[in-house]
């Protein structure tokens, strides 16, 4: 391993994962100054319900696709979400792994399933862009940074297809590539719309405590009586 391919793998990921912790520290504690208001209205009676359970419930509700009517309707969506977010902490989870536990990177049927889900997370990442642009609705609410977040996160999967494989005596090329996308990427981050996540432990915290609060959460399924005819007969 050549001295740039040493230091782009070690301390330039270093550098840009600090760099990361320390923009997310302060927008955390930017977000803690915002309290929540209290209750205005007197708690449910549901004695089912509380605030903790709706806190839980709204903080699993990312891993409940049957809760939410739009993932019930669009599994596809669904499978889509999954299957590109796994790829993007897998791809992260193996900047790390390659310079400090590279051992993990030699079964080959490793590296097959890596690529295969970097593989298919960049198909996903090429049809996300090409509906934004080619739907009038999409294109509308689409901002720079959501164009260019998307696009950045395509490229970085196609690249780590041919870093998997983590054989620098075949040519450096595409660990360096791979690596220096890692660090900008790191770097670009908390300043983008990909940050979206860490926001979702604070959201989901305080709307499930309100909807806990209400009875609203967690949600109770009624099973549906079948429709009758005038006649009061059960239709079939």
């Amino acid at each position: 391993m050549s001295e740039s391919l040493r230091f782009v793998s070690d301390y330039l990921q270093l550098m840009a994962m600090s760099f990361m912790a320390v923009v997310y520290i302060f927008r955390i504690r930017w977000l803690l100054k915002f309290k929540a208001s209290r209750e205005r209205q007197a708690p449910s009676e549901n004695v089912d319900a509380s605030s903790f359970k709706g806190i839980v419930y709204s903080w699993a509700n990312i891993a409940m696709p049957w809760s939410m009517e739009s993932t019930r309707h669009m599994s596809f969506f669904y499978i889509q979400f999954v299957v590109f977010h796994l790829a993007v902490a897998a791809n992260i989870g193996m900047s790390l792994v390659i310079p400090y536990a590279p051992g993990l990177m030699k079964p080959m049927i490793v590296v097959r399933l890596l690529q295969i889900l970097f593989a298919a997370a960049c198909a996903i990442g090429c049809y996300r862009m090409f509906r934004r642009l080619s739907n009038p609705a999409m294109r509308l609410i689409s901002t720079p940074d959501d164009l260019f977040s998307l696009v950045l996160l395509t490229v970085w999967l196609f690249a780590s297809v041919f870093a998997a494989p983590n054989r620098p005596d075949l040519g450096e090329g595409p660990l360096m590539v791979y690596f220096i996308m890692t660090a900008f990427f790191l770097v670009y981050v908390p300043f983008s719309k990909i940050s979206h996540y860490l926001y979702y432990p604070f959201t989901r915290f305080y709307f499930g405590r309100t909807m806990g609060y209400r009875g609203v959460y967690p949600i109770k399924r009624v099973t549906q009586p079948k429709p009758t005819n005038n006649k009061g007969i059960k239709s079939i």
